[in-house]
């Protein structure tokens, strides 16, 4: 069993249920969102939208999203199709482009802002458990950007 081989190195184990907890949370996540026909990932862009005042440059959710341009993009263009964000370019000719929500993408966001599998989830935290959770995962993701 994998606990049994990650018990002898701690930070194997840590690892291991970082992801097993990140893919439990994603899978809860996905199926609240399921009856709106969007991923997690498209969410999380949403959200991004929204937070970043609803126009964004594909620069600005990528550096937000920690993806790749190429990535964001290609979600973008997905998300475009699917009537939930909208493309404006800066002018005609520009090659500057940036994204905002449509109505139906921030009616999208509107409903799963208030969906509940993340904050159920996080409640077996206490506020000091949350805040030390907060602080190791910065840590591990500095320290993990560097490798990339």
């Amino acid at each position: 069993m994998i606990e049994e081989t990650c018990l002898q190195d701690p930070r194997l184990y840590a690892r291991y249920l970082i992801m097993q907890a990140r893919h439990l949370m994603y899978v809860a996540r996905q199926k609240e969102l399921a009856p709106y026909h969007i991923s997690p990932r498209q969410g999380g862009i949403l959200e991004l939208l929204y937070n970043l005042g609803r126009k964004a440059t594909l620069a600005e959710l990528a550096g937000s999203a920690e993806r790749s341009i190429s990535s964001i993009s290609v979600q973008m263009t997905r998300m475009e199709n699917d009537g939930l964000v909208k493309k404006i370019r800066e002018t005609p000719k520009s090659n500057l482009v940036s994204f905002e929500l449509t109505g139906k993408g921030s009616d999208i966001y509107n409903y799963s802002k208030d969906m509940k599998s993340d904050k159920v989830i996080m409640s077996v935290l206490s506020d000091e458990e949350c805040e030390q959770l907060i602080s190791m995962l910065k840590k591990l993701i500095s320290k993990a950007g560097k490798y990339v």
